[in-house]
């Protein structure tokens, strides 16, 4: 679980996602949680599907599951390591109602951020205070506007152009059409300098 920290990265080379600048962001902005290096750094991800695998049935189940990013990379994306946190199943589409499934384990969550749980370290053999801090959501653009709140349909669907983009509809059409991403845009989007 102290992977993370101990690994030497190489500048420039991200293979972990803690090489990366959100993570290292994350470490100095909260510096009380980065001083434990048994905290645990979270993923979350969910997506819903029809179990019957027929398009008739209205019927979706959506399993909500949490990685341990904490782990090396050969580890962390293991299926042992990825944890079923909950299963949603509902007649049909969550849509926003989500948030009302995951209440319990948002709640979970916050509790382990502010107040953390006792735990045991067994190659230490003593008692700490376990702490989590959920870093990333993973979904496909459909499920992050249901588990964002984000609207994912219309001129403002994109989340990081917001009111700057430049959606337009043709003379004698009714669906919304977006310009492709250009490279100076996708800078800003991703970090890095265009050369």
């Amino acid at each position: 679980m102290t992977w993370h920290q101990s690994h030497h990265a190489v500048d420039g080379v991200m293979v972990h996602p803690s090489d990366g600048e959100a993570w290292k962001h994350f470490n100095s902005v909260h510096p009380h949680f980065s001083a434990e290096s048994r905290n645990v750094h979270l993923g979350l991800c969910t997506d819903g599907f029809n179990p019957f695998g027929s398009f008739a049935a209205l019927y979706s189940c959506w399993p909500v599951i949490l990685t341990i990013y904490n782990l090396p990379l050969g580890m962390c994306m293991r299926p042992e390591f990825m944890f079923l946190s909950m299963v949603i199943p509902v007649p049909s589409s969550l849509g926003r109602n989500i948030d009302v499934c995951l209440r319990p384990l948002i709640d979970e969550l916050t509790q382990l951020w502010s107040s953390g749980a006792l735990s045991y370290d067994i190659s230490r053999k003593h008692n700490f205070v376990i702490r989590a801090a959920l870093m990333w959501t993973i979904n496909d653009f459909p499920a992050y506007g249901m588990v964002s709140g984000w609207s994912t349909h219309g001129k403002l669907a994109c989340p990081y152009c917001i009111e700057n983009n430049k959606a337009f509809t043709l003379t004698n059409g009714v669906k919304l059409l977006f310009l492709i991403v250009t490279v100076a845009s996708c800078s800003r989007i991703t970090g890095t300098k265009r050369t």
